[in-house]
């Protein structure tokens, strides 16, 4: 498993509020999206997204995955580094 793909996924399903739409957001199959966030919870050992008909919600330990322990944070760090050594290839060096 991609752990950090799978970060993604769960952050995207927790901002979208279903699986269906963070599939659409990831353009990722809706049965993809599942998987992952399967796998996720089965590495960390907790359920994450209480699945209904319906609906999701979050669980008590999603919530503090998503928030407590800075899941969107991390995966903004790694956004903000990928973007300045994007920008870091457009700008000249001195050598």
């Amino acid at each position: 498993m991609d752990r950090f793909l799978a970060m993604k996924v769960f952050a995207r399903v927790v901002e979208a509020g279903s699986f269906s739409k963070a599939a659409d957001a990831l353009r990722l199959p809706p049965a993809s999206v599942s998987r992952m966030l399967q796998a996720l919870e089965a590495h960390l050992g907790a359920r994450l997204i209480n699945r209904m008909t319906r609906s999701i919600s979050i669980t008590e330990d999603g919530e503090a995955y998503y928030e407590h322990e800075r899941c969107v944070r991390v995966l903004g760090e790694v956004d903000d580094m990928e973007a300045s050594l994007s920008h870091s290839k457009l700008s000249p060096r001195a050598t």
